[in-house]
């Protein structure tokens, strides 16, 4: 098959040798753009909320994107060339706890089960934090679990924000955020130790796209 930079791919058999292209250029920048993005909100949370409802809505439509390309993108960027199920990841662990697993030119099975678990940590904390711009906005979704809690009256017989969902929704967001920030730091302990393991730095490969030609145990 046709590397998708139009180079040809190196032969399948003996050491891989040169190099091949395999993040295309929008990958690589919806990739760099959601951390800084993700930063950026993280940074602004407390102080400038002008600056982190604009992250928020960056990190939505760069996720938004991400999901199109994931159908319609370059090989390696495709879900269906990635995703393999729970059963592939945790045997790819194993192989990995017993120094075994083999090298993949694309995402391994273990990169790609982060890859779901981000996205959808990724949307759950933009999703709340829209919802918590506008409180009415919690009215438009009548066939979601019932997520506010109900009202109750403090000493003065007065209802706090707990009864409009406030605190529920900012609590939601903000396990969702700290979940996200905790895979972050695994993906990151992931990627190091790859990198050492098959000798390729897979952080240069996410800048220039390219990584070493497979050899014969690779999977490409």
């Amino acid at each position: 098959m046709t590397d998708i930079s139009g180079e040809a791919p190196a032969p399948r058999s003996g050491v891989g040798q040169g190099r091949v292209r395999v993040w295309d250029p929008l990958l690589r920048i919806f990739h760099w753009g959601l951390v800084a993005a993700f930063a950026v909100a993280w940074l602004s949370a407390e102080d400038m909320q002008p600056v982190h409802e604009l992250a928020g809505y960056t990190i939505a439509g760069l996720i938004a994107f991400r999901l199109v390309w994931g159908l319609v993108g370059s090989r390696y960027a495709r879900f269906a060339q990635f995703l393999r199920g729970p059963r592939a990841a945790l045997g790819y662990l194993g192989d990995m706890a017993r120094g075994q697993e083999r090298r993949y030119l694309g995402h391994n099975p273990a990169g790609a089960a982060m890859i779901v678990a981000l996205l959808l940590a990724l949307s759950g904390t933009a999703f709340t934090g829209w919802l918590m711009e506008e409180p009415e906005r919690v009215a438009m979704l009548p066939d979601l679990p019932r997520i506010v809690a109900p009202a109750h009256a403090d000493a003065d017989g007065e209802y706090g924000e707990v009864g409009e969902g406030g605190e529920v929704l900012e609590e939601a967001h903000e396990v969702l955020a700290n979940m996200t920030l905790l895979l972050i730091a695994l993906h990151l302990a992931g990627v190091v130790l790859a990198s050492v393991r098959h000798h390729e730095n897979l952080a240069r490969a996410m800048i220039t796209g390219k990584k070493r030609s497979p050899g014969s145990g690779d999977i490409a």
